[in-house]
């Protein structure tokens, strides 16, 4: 039976988005394999070397229809892996005959925020920000032209801060505080941000291998609202069950006192906007799977749910 249905090769598959994604493929008539650098005792997996400009990937490919690229590495591997092996995947892909490679990279290709500015969209001239935004759009530009020069499909996902089951980083923090009860002082923050739900990333993933048109492509993709840091955490309280304690402190001042303990980047990612225009997905036919209150609830709750 699993012979007849296709095969996609999904690198990263034991990260936080992998093991969501993983059961919305197989749900979607694909045959996962799993790309792992250490046995985890699942079926379907293939082990592989670090992921760099020198990685054997024919073993992992043979067979396969289609790759979605999730692995990332820490920051002073970024460029080997985020670019370099970012690259050397796409080039034994199409080497293998493989027809499409999804690659989730991420919003930061556009800068940390638009405040003073229009929504990003994906025709933007991009501003990366940080060795990470830098190494994500290095690697973009190098499948863009792989794509125009090969027959394989190459679709760009650039995604906002993703938020589920598992999920780590800024996240985790915020839904540990948000459970603890700490006051929290972003009461008098005035922005607008996009945010995506595992499931509908998984969503869009899963809509666009069935897809068979250009050769190159990317979206901004995110949940259908986009909200304020106070509204998530309010939303977010309410997903854990408590009442949300957030108090005004003058932004002036929050700004300052995130830059004095050293967390700039926080400056941008709690108080600055980060809009999106994401009508090039929903003219796609894709619509957000779930909304941000369910994703929430799933979130906090620990569930993977096949959406």
């Amino acid at each position: 039976m699993s012979e007849s249905r296709p095969i996609v090769l999904v690198t990263g598959s034991n990260g936080f988005v992998g093991r969501n994604l993983v059961p919305v493929l197989a749900r979607g008539g694909w045959v996962v394999r799993r790309a792992l650098r250490s046995p985890s005792g699942s079926d379907g997996e293939i082990l592989i070397d670090s992921i760099g400009p020198t990685t054997d990937w024919r073993a992992a490919l043979d067979g396969v229809k289609a790759v979605v690229h999730l692995e990332e590495q820490a920051v002073e591997l970024y460029r080997s892996a985020n670019t370099e092996g970012t690259l050397q995947l796409a080039r034994c892909a199409v080497m293998a005959g493989v027809q499409q490679l999804v690659f989730v990279s991420t919003v930061l290709v556009h800068g940390r925020s638009n405040d003073g500015r229009a929504p990003f969209c994906e025709s933007d001239i991009l501003t990366p920000r940080g060795v990470y935004g830098v190494s994500k759009a290095a690697a973009e530009a190098g499948l863009e032209a792989l794509a125009q020069d090969s027959d394989i499909r190459v679709t760009v996902i650039r995604s906002p801060l993703v938020y589920g089951a598992g999920a780590k980083g800024n996240f985790k923090l915020l839904v540990n505080a948000v459970k603890s009860g700490i006051p929290l002082p972003f009461a008098a923050i005035r922005n607008q941000r996009a945010f995506l739900s595992v499931e509908n990333l998984s969503s869009f993933i899963l809509h666009r291998l069935s897809y068979t048109g250009s050769k190159f492509d990317v979206f901004l993709v995110a949940d259908s609202e986009q909200v304020s840091t106070p509204e998530f955490i309010e939303r977010l309280a309410r997903a854990v069950g408590v009442k949300s304690r957030l108090f005004p402190i003058p932004t002036s001042i929050l700004k300052l006192l995130l830059k004095v303990s050293g967390r700039q980047e926080a400056v941008d990612s709690l108080i600055g906007s980060l809009e999106l225009t994401v009508s090039k997905a929903a003219a796609t036919g894709w619509r957000p799977a779930i909304t941000m209150d369910e994703g929430l609830r799933r979130a906090t709750s620990g569930e993977i749910i096949e959406s």
